[in-house]
């Protein structure tokens, strides 16, 4: 039974993707979605999915930090690309009001705008939320049972947590669940049902202790997930079964993928 990274971006590793996917193999990792960020990145995880589909696929989406760079042009070529077997998700989108690298309006207008796209192309979301809880809330009310998906590498707060899953999101988490300053987001970890939770490295940020300081990587997902079995009192075998069963449900063209790491 193998795990799978459902947010890697494999584009800005610095080991490369052969090697990447190759250390994540030996490690016990089975699956992996890569992540598209801005209009640059968006045709480079499309050929990495095209490259080693079904082991990885990719999402296609324009992140808040480059909100002021999504453009018609870009959201036709998420709306062409999407459909594409390789592509698992729209994403990553959502809002970060915490850097204040883009304008808060254009965020805003940048996540509704990928949010009516998955809802017109029936398909899931993978949601960055920093700072900015009240607004993500009203989007994802907004297309409540119209579209899926989850909050990746969630930091909110428990309300926020309750909130997006009665709303029908998922929540998924990093390394950060690692951290020893982590207490708050622990308390998240125990509330959030087996059924809908989901573990990720976000590499090559944010390594989960023990490798905290090192640039991260997939293989680096079995840290994790040996944290958050022991913290929901499960084997880390029936940790990666539940999450792939989560994932292949939520994400229905991961199903192959899925069924190759369980069998």
């Amino acid at each position: 039974m193998k795990l799978i990274d459902i947010h890697t971006h494999l584009d800005k590793l610095e080991e490369g993707v052969e090697q990447a996917l190759a250390l994540g193999d030996a490690a016990g990792v089975g699956g992996y979605i890569t992540i598209g960020t801005d209009p640059e990145d968006l045709p480079v995880v499309l050929k990495i999915a095209e490259t080693y589909y079904p082991k990885v696929l990719c999402t296609l989406g324009v992140h808040p930090h480059e909100a002021e760079l999504y453009t018609p042009d870009v959201a036709q070529f998420i709306k062409n690309h999407a459909p594409q077997k390789e592509v698992a998700a729209v994403g990553e989108i959502g809002l970060d009001f915490f850097y204040k690298t883009s304008d808060p309006q254009m965020q805003l207008r940048a996540f509704d705008e990928q949010m009516s796209i998955a809802k017109e192309l029936q398909m899931p979301v993978e949601i960055h939320t920093r700072d900015a809880e009240p607004e993500t809330l009203e989007i994802l009310k907004k297309y409540k049972g119209q579209v899926r998906g989850l909050l990746h590498c969630f930091t909110g707060t428990l309300d926020m947590a309750k909130k997006s899953l009665d709303l029908g999101f998922n929540i998924s988490f990093s390394g950060i669940v690692t951290f020893k300053n982590a207490d708050s987001l622990r308390e998240v970890l125990k509330y959030v049902p087996l059924d809908r939770m989901h573990i990720e490295t976000d590499a090559p940020f944010l390594a989960p202790v023990p490798m905290r300081g090192r640039p991260n990587t997939s293989a680096y997902l079995t840290y994790t997930a040996e944290f958050v079995a022991q913290w929901k009192g499960i084997s880390q075998e029936d940790l990666a079964l539940q999450t792939s069963k989560n994932l292949q449900e939520l994400f229905p063209k991961m199903s192959i993928t899925v069924k190759d790491c369980i069998h």
